[in-house]
């Protein structure tokens, strides 16, 4: 299973790389402009999330009913198997999103693959809507408004992002006063079993290469299944026109960002020209030059994105 994960001979798995993880802080006073804490939503699980909470809110009183925070929830990548809500790649980017995009953001720690195989991340990501929807945790009630949220995932929980977005559309009423007004895909990640030109491409691609995102489908997907199942290749779900269809007539808008770096760009590009042709009203925002992920591994180059993504929030794309 290459240098990053080896299974041992009792079953269970180890993972060989460790990255630097961020510890939650609610102090105020810390030098960052955004407080942060952790919380369970499911014992059993392990399941929780971090809380995201700028700074200022606590200044400007968005407790208000008028004042409060657009609410982000964010699902992290990883392959499915690999990095947390902790770990600092993924707590810098939502640190920094908070503060760019004055909003309250949920980051989501689901349980991963091998030992959890989708759709297990798919029922942690939605139990975490529900979570938020009747919690009384104080930080979403006071200043957080979840008529108005977004959700975004990048990479593996684009992936994520696309199956729950299908599930919370089915279940509108059961979600409320939780209220989605949009879904975010950052380079969102994809396959499918016959190679796509991106792919030959970056066989060999130092972020993703072939032989990772190999990995990534053998350990996530159902034992058995291909790439072209619908977790792996949506856009081989029969039930896609129909999924579509919901989120159209629900006007929901899609924005999908990326790179031609990246070895899934042609995935992704698939991905837009199937939402446009049935209907759905869906923004691409594709970066000449951009790598995969490029917005995590190098932190500077995040701003610019959430340029995009608030005129997107505030519907002026």
């Amino acid at each position: 299973m290459g240098d990053l994960i080896r299974q041992n001979p009792d079953g269970t798995y180890t993972r060989l790389v460790s990255m630097p993880t961020t510890p939650a802080s609610a102090d105020p006073s810390s030098l960052s402009e955004v407080l942060t804490k952790d919380v369970t939503f499911n014992p059993t699980n392990n399941t929780w999330v971090r809380i995201y909470l700028p700074k200022k809110a606590l200044v400007n009183n968005s407790s208000t009913t008028t004042n409060k925070l657009p609410l982000i929830v964010y699902y992290h990548g990883g392959g499915f198997y690999f990095t947390t809500v902790a770990t600092t790649l993924n707590h810098n980017f939502c640190d920094t999103m908070s503060t760019q995009l004055d909003a309250v953001v949920v980051s989501v720690e689901y349980r991963m693959a091998p030992e959890n195989r989708l759709p297990a991340a798919y029922d942690d990501a939605m139990e975490a809507l529900d979570w938020i929807k009747s919690t009384d945790e104080i930080w979403l009630r006071e200043y957080a408004d979840i008529s108005n949220c977004f959700l975004i995932g990048t990479s593996a929980g684009g992936n994520i992002l696309h199956h729950v977005g299908v599930r919370a559309s089915a279940a509108v009423e059961e979600l409320a006063p939780l209220e989605i007004r949009g879904l975010i895909f950052h380079h969102p990640f994809f396959g499918g079993v016959t190679r796509t030109e991106s792919e030959i491409r970056g066989v060999n691609d130092p972020v993703i290469p072939q032989v990772s995102t190999d990995l990534c489908w053998e350990l996530g997907l159902p034992i058995g299944a291909d790439r072209d199942h619908k977790y792996s290749n949506p856009m081989a779900d029969d039930q896609w026109s129909v999924n579509c269809a919901r989120i159209k007539n629900l006007g929901w808008r899609l924005l999908v960002a990326g790179g031609d770096r990246d070895p899934v760009f042609d995935r992704q590009m698939m991905f837009v020209e199937m939402l446009k042709k049935d209907g759905v009203n869906v923004i691409s925002h594709f970066i000449q030059g951009n790598p995969h992920g490029v917005e995590i591994t190098e932190p500077s180059t995040a701003p610019a994105l959430f340029v995009s993504i608030k005129k997107f929030i505030n519907n002026d794309m």
